[in-house]
């Protein structure tokens, strides 16, 4: 029962209700742990069987109670509970628990959801400082993997809440939200703070064999120290870490890493535009046949769909590249070196665009074809049930005739098989010779088509 429908209890029985339901909780946990370990004492050769059987079976009653209750009193029962104990219950009351972390303090809420058994398989947190002039990559898991080090860029994968917490603190720098990265106005995407941190939010492409999306990413430069923050893994990020750790002298602070991965992104970029050509070349061999079937056209127009969705996701990432690009001309935050690899990039931008126009424009003319190609097809539909109806034309008429009082006074005296036997090879005749007739009109014009052409050539 919800807390709306719920008749108004004063504030003092809830409690009382709220400490019943919480022993009773608790005391299910504790019969589940005092079962189990009797079990596991005795050693029975079935054992796990049992074991799992009893486990299932006070998880069930446990279920049903924790269904019953409103969300006020399962997030004070979690809130009271011991961490190991707390555990279990959430993990029957996690599904559709929104209403429930609302109500829990910061320290529970932190405790269910930022810690490692609830973390993100995706979750990751990476380090770089330089040493011997190349990128020396360090896993983070804790700050204690921080203490010795001076990185030049910290890369963070769908960090929670504690872990952009405990980062921002070390660093005295406001590490947002991936989630909330797209929330952002459009103005508010590269600017720089009251404490002269430079941010920038661009959206990085990501082009899979399933899929092709723009992946939003935080990026905070802050005393030569770059911050990078995402929700996912990225190819630009693999490529760059990849370059930096081999090549010597390849970066040297967080400003080069920064340019380096907005020039990634368009090589990255212009790796997709080259697939878009490949897939684009193969469907105008399909469409320039002489022949595309209905099931040919549909999955054409398919490989055309996709390949205009990641040649528009394509000039997005190099449009918001550019962008941010300029905002880093703009606000004079580049040494003479950087401001050269810049104008290089730019240049890299400004070729993809005529690539980019150029695909449009292709795509387009490719659609079309598609269309005239199902056009055509549908003519061709149409014109053989038109045949069919000038060929049948003439026999319903017979077919009219012969249902008439007036046939039956002409047939009189003739048995009515001979009448209607040679009335059906009347219309089968009459059939035949529309049939042939049209044909031999349509050769006929056929060859004065043909021959027309060859005078004209």
């Amino acid at each position: 029962m919800s807390e709306e429908n719920r008749p108004h209890v004063p504030e003092m029985l809830q409690k009382r209700l709220a400490d019943v339901h919480l022993t009773e909780v608790r005391s299910l946990l504790s019969l589940q742990k005092l079962v189990e370990d009797l079990v596991r004492e005795q050693e029975t050769p079935n054992q796990d069987e049992v074991d799992v059987e009893l486990q299932q079976q006070y998880r069930k009653e446990l279920r049903q109670k924790l269904k019953l209750m409103p969300p006020r009193e399962v997030a004070y029962i979690l809130e009271s509970l011991e961490p190991n104990e707390r555990l279990v219950v959430w993990d029957e009351v996690k599904e559709g628990a929104d209403p429930i972390l609302a109500l829990l303090p910061d320290d529970v809420l932190e405790e269910l959801i930022d810690d490692s058994h609830y973390r993100n398989e995706k979750t990751a947190v990476t380090a770089f400082e330089i040493r011997d002039g190349r990128l020396r990559q360090i896993t983070v898991t804790s700050p204690e993997d921080l203490s010795n080090v001076k990185p030049i860029w910290v890369d963070l994968v769908a960090p929670t809440k504690k872990i952009r917490a405990w980062i921002g603190g070390l660093f005295d720098v406001d590490l947002p939200d991936p989630g909330n990265l797209t929330d952002l106005e459009a103005s508010a995407r590269f600017y720089v703070d009251e404490e002269g941190h430079t941010h920038l939010h661009s959206d990085f492409l990501l082009d899979t064999r399933e899929e092709s999306r723009n992946v939003p990413v935080a990026l905070i430069l802050q005393n030569d120290v770059l911050f990078t923050v995402r929700s996912e893994e990225l190819p630009v990020f693999r490529l760059q870490r990849a370059r930096a750790r081999t090549r010597p002298g390849y970066v040297s602070n967080g400003t080069d890493v920064l340019l380096d991965l907005y020039a990634a992104d368009v090589e990255y970029s212009a790796n997709a535009l080259e697939d878009v050509y490949g897939e684009l070349e193969k469907v105008g061999r399909q469409v320039l046949r002489s022949h595309t079937t209905d099931q040919e056209a549909s999955k054409i127009l398919t490989a055309i769909s996709e390949a205009e969705d990641l040649n528009g996701r394509t000039r997005r990432s190099v449009l918001d590249t550019r962008r941010a690009l300029s905002f880093l001309l703009r606000g004079k935050f580049l040494s003479d070196t950087q401001h050269a690899d810049v104008r290089e990039i730019l240049r890299d931008i400004e070729s993809l665009d005529g690539h980019t126009a150029f695909l449009f424009n292709k795509i387009n003319f490719l659609m079309d074809a598609t269309d005239s190609a199902i056009n055509i097809n549908q003519n061709k539909d149409i014109k053989r049930l038109t045949i069919l109806s000038v060929i049948f034309m003439p026999i319903n008429v017979l077919a009219g005739m012969g249902g008439m009082s007036e046939f039956s006074m002409m047939t009189e005296g003739i048995p009515w098989p001979i009448a209607y036997g040679t009335f059906a090879c009347a219309m089968v005749g009459v059939g035949a010779l529309t049939y042939f007739g049209l044909r031999h009109f349509e050769k006929r014009r056929a060859s004065s088509s043909q021959a027309a052409n060859r005078r004209t050539d």
